[in-house]
């Protein structure tokens, strides 16, 4: 069970994009990366594949450190640590560590 997850909306903390927020697209190589929603964007250079398709230069998200997003929490409205808990019913979920609510 990983702590940040697809669809989770985080901030980075660190890099050229420092202090900005964005919605996680997918989560890559094992969950040791991630492609945030217009952020880390870089430049790629595309050729004409198709007969109705431009070529050019476009950018793209590129991947970003795990360790350099903090998750937001919903209810703190702010860049929080995930813990993990047992619910009651046996199931394992995801907390906020400063409100401990469930994510």
């Amino acid at each position: 069970m990983s702590k940040i997850r697809k669809g989770d909306f985080v901030q980075i903390i660190k890099g050229k994009d420092k202090g900005k927020k964005g919605k996680v697209i997918s989560i890559m190589d094992k969950g040791k990366r991630a492609i945030i929603e217009g952020l880390n964007l870089a430049k790629k250079h595309k050729r004409q594949t198709r007969q109705d398709e431009k070529g050019g230069i476009v950018q793209i998200e590129a991947p970003v450190a795990i360790g350099n997003v903090m998750f937001i929490c919903k209810s703190c409205d702010k860049p929080v640590r995930v813990g993990f808990s047992i619910l009651k019913d046996g199931s394992k979920t995801r907390i906020c560590k400063i409100c401990k609510e469930a994510v």
